[in-house]
């Protein structure tokens, strides 16, 4: 079996959820002023981290990650987790004069989320050399980390001809608008959630159509609204999957991209691999933190099967 590398962050989650809207609290004609507050009665510490998320989700889907990552002085423990699924860490830098990235974020009831977001020992991460592992690697994610590395990634993975997804993430601020389209335009695809997908097109003052005549696909995903997926030409609009319950909605993203990795990395449809995608998504949801313990693939095949009236393909 290929593998299918996944660089992004390994980090620490503070989640802290509201019991309302924080819309409810907004004044848009007082934002010169804006100053908010929220009593959260739900808090939880876990491990999270765009990188580590996605690599867990693959390995529930079977799949074999190769994470490249980065965890300061208080990593061995997460290290140690990853170890205990099979995750490889050999290619998680240790950094002993930084703390692992935090992450703290605050949803509320209607899913919205605010996020605060310390890179820490992720600052001080470089690029590994991969060049022994090329022959093993079918496809890649270069998802939210330090910008210097994601840009490391994508570069490593032309030179080598891997094909890659593009997930900017929060980071979108941060890349120069010419970084940013040379980012989509080298990639095999883009994948954002729908707040990210409108900073991208007004960073770049372009529509989706101009983009498209640059970039094979873009996967949007929204939420409790599903997933559009733009193709040169077409556009196709996904519902999601009904959750039995949810708890959390953070995470629900990156085991989205867990899906459609899997899918495309065996020659699925794009179609098909969102799908998966949401699929994934929707059990996610139904957790506390980003890490599922577990995954019955055939409720899984079968959640999907009731939504869109089909089942999807079989993994090799």
């Amino acid at each position: 079996m290929s593998r299918i590398l996944v660089t992004g962050s390994t980090a620490y989650d503070l989640l802290l959820t509201y019991d309302g809207s924080f819309t409810d609290s907004i004044d848009p004609n007082a934002l010169d002023s804006f100053s908010v507050g929220y009593v959260t009665p739900h808090f939880e510490r876990h491990h999270g981290g765009t990188g580590a998320n996605i690599s867990w989700n693959l390995k529930l889907l079977r799949q074999e990650p190769l994470l490249v990552s980065t965890v300061g002085s208080d990593g061995g423990e997460y290290l140690a987790l990853l170890e205990e699924r099979g995750i490889s860490t050999a290619h998680i830098e240790k950094r002993e004069d930084a703390l692992t990235a935090t992450a703290i974020i605050g949803s509320d009831n209607r899913e919205h989320q605010i996020t605060f977001y310390h890179p820490g020992a992720d600052a001080k991460g470089s690029w590994p050399d991969l060049a022994d592992e090329r022959e093993n690697i079918g496809y890649a994610i270069v998802s939210p980390r330090d910008t210097t590395i994601m840009v490391d990634a994508m570069q490593w993975c032309r030179s080598f001809g891997v094909s890659f997804l593009f997930d900017p993430g929060q980071q979108v601020m941060s890349f120069g608008k010419d970084a940013l389209l040379r980012s989509m335009e080298s990639s095999s695809g883009v994948v954002v959630n729908a707040y990210e997908w409108s900073a991208v097109t007004e960073r770049l003052k372009m529509t989706e159509d101009d983009l498209l005549g640059r970039i094979p696909f873009i996967v949007v995903t929204r939420g409790e609204q599903g997933v559009e997926v733009f193709t040169r030409g077409h556009a196709i609009a996904l519902p999601s999957c009904k959750a039995e319950k949810v708890i959390n909605p953070t995470g629900a993203g990156d085991a989205l991209r867990a899906g459609i990795l899997t899918g495309l990395a065996a020659g699925w449809s794009l179609r098909d691999a969102a799908r998966l995608g949401a699929a994934m998504g929707s059990f996610a949801v139904e957790c506390e933190g980003t890490l599922m313990d577990s995954l019955d693939l055939d409720h899984l095949w079968e959640r999907a099967r009731v939504t869109y009236g089909e089942d999807l393909p079989p993994l090799p």
